[in-house]
């Protein structure tokens, strides 16, 4: 498998199916995600961070806009959208309005499963669009 199909079968089988447990068949045993800044370390913890995301945001889709890896397999970029309704995303009041940030993933795979990933998202936008009234 292509790693640039692994990361785009990510987005899909587990943020586009809401299958917080489908990570495992996708990550490394010792995987780790930066996300903000904060790192989350481990299968568990991985899960139930997109448990949390997911609660979050309700009818939460991932679209891929770009996906390439380096020559050797071993890096993947992802450039993405995500779309949904506020379910009290970033602290905010539950509203229901649409949301829409875009966000970049870059990821290191070795043996078949994403190993480490950086994902960085347009919260600031995000966040300012939530707190309008």
């Amino acid at each position: 498998m292509r790693s640039t199909t692994l990361v785009d079968a990510f987005w899909d089988e587990v943020w586009n199916a809401h299958d917080a447990d489908a990570v495992d068949r996708f990550v490394a045993d010792d995987v780790v995600i930066e996300a903000g800044g904060q790192e989350i370390a481990g299968k568990d913890n991985i899960r139930g961070w997109v448990k949390q995301f997911l609660d979050h945001v309700n009818d939460l889709r991932v679209d891929t806009i770009e996906t390439f890896q380096d020559e050797t397999g071993t890096r993947v970029t992802s450039r993405w959208a995500l779309t949904g309704t506020n379910n009290g995303i970033l602290g905010t009041a539950p509203d229901g309005k649409p949301v829409a940030p875009t966000g970049t993933a870059v990821w290191t795979v070795e043996d078949g499963k994403l190993q480490r990933g950086w994902i960085e998202q347009a919260s600031f936008e995000l966040y300012r669009y939530l707190l309008r009234t």
